[in-house]
């Protein structure tokens, strides 16, 4: 049994909140009394506007993959580590950007290595997703014929992961998005520049300039982590990122990066030296997703969009030993600790920690 409690419940903490808590797969996101943000922006001097909302966003240990959570056995209903790892990870490449001279973010404190406060965005209903390399679902749809990706054609006679000849954008809808003619209402669904392009508004994009300016945003930031991981040995396969816009003081409104950048949950990241000799080790949530595929009965559920049902029955009673579960937490905590240069601690209790940090330096916990 591991030692660790890992966060798996990080949607019920007594934080002070503005109407329901949103739960996401991974995050939670509490939004914070008018009050209690127009106090700690003024307490703490952050650098918004004085009306602006804040949330508190807590990321669990949880681990997703095929659109379902995943257990381990003995109660270890998460990965040890993941979180930090995360938060870490996105944190060191937001402030790199920012140093780079790059848009901004939504961070505005880290109080605890699982939190965050976060301003709020107004979301651009894009996934922007930007690939260097031909693998994973692209290279499955390119093997059977398919050239044509989001409006832009491969060349003939590309090897699975291979380096592509240009950083592709490849982006996909963000939620479920009605009323196009050609964009199916399904979330996720690849899209073309041109979609986005003709219905601006639909996309909550304010100007077809602002859909070159996520491009550039997406592309700089590419190649800004990309580079630093080949000073690790490391590649940067693809990613995805999210955007959104916020005003700042003297009423501007901008374009910034939201969610997280660059972690091994929203990017493939793979191992240089093994890459170089013909094999692929993922540093990334990749590896947990060939996990599964190895190890559930029938991986056909997993892959298979039109067995949703049966997926998420499977994922609800499937329990992984905890030796899977640990060495996901290896890979996690290992790429983490390289991209941060330095180890991660792994509180043993982060749950309680959360709560006192929040309440003893910000005044969020609820007196019960």
């Amino acid at each position: 049994m591991s030692s660790y409690k890992v966060l798996d419940v990080n949607d019920d903490l007594p934080i002070r909140t503005k109407g329901a808590v949103h739960s996401g797969k991974v995050r939670s996101v509490y939004w914070l009394t008018d009050e209690d943000s127009a106090r700690l922006i003024a307490e703490k001097g952050y650098d918004v506007p004085s009306d602006t909302e804040l949330a508190i966003m807590v990321i669990s240990d949880r681990i997703s993959a095929f659109d379902c959570i995943w257990q381990g056995e003995n109660g270890l209903n998460g990965v040890p580590g993941k979180g930090i790892a995360l938060n870490s990870v996105a944190a060191h490449w937001f402030k790199l950007f920012d140093d780079a001279g790059l848009a901004g973010n939504h961070i505005v404190d880290i109080p605890h290595p699982y939190v965050w406060i976060v301003r709020k965005a107004s979301t651009v209903r894009v996934e922007a997703i930007a690939r260097q390399y031909i693998t994973g679902s692209m290279w499955r749809d390119y093997a059977k014929g398919i050239r044509n990706f989001c409006g832009i054609e491969l060349p003939e006679g590309l090897q699975a992961n291979q380096k592509l000849p240009e950083l592709l954008i490849t982006p996909s809808t963000k939620g479920i998005i009605t009323g196009l003619d050609d964009v199916p209402p399904v979330d996720d669904v690849n899209i073309s520049r041109k979609n986005i392009t003709d219905n601006l508004a639909a996309f909550n994009f304010k100007s077809e300039g602002d859909v070159a300016k996520y491009e550039q945003l997406l592309a700089q930031g590419f190649a800004l982590i990309s580079d630093e991981l080949a000073k690790l040995d490391q590649i940067f396969v693809d990613t995805k990122f999210e955007f959104g816009y916020v005003e700042d003081k003297d009423g501007q409104e901008k374009l910034i990066y939201i969610d997280e950048v660059g972690t091994p949950d929203s990017s493939r990241i793979w191992d240089g030296p093994a890459y170089r000799d013909g094999k692929i080790i993922e540093n990334s949530k990749e590896g947990f997703r060939q996990l599964l595929i190895n190890n559930v009965p029938d991986s056909d559920v997993l892959l298979n969009k039109d067995r949703m049902n049966e997926r998420e029955e499977l994922a609800k009673h499937y329990q992984l030993p905890v030796d899977v579960m640990m060495a996901v937490s290896e890979t996690y905590v290992g790429i983490a600790s390289k991209i941060v240069g330095q180890d991660l601690v792994i509180p043993t209790d982060p749950r309680s920690e959360v709560i006192a940090v929040l309440d003893a330096q910000y005044g969020l916990i609820e007196n019960h």
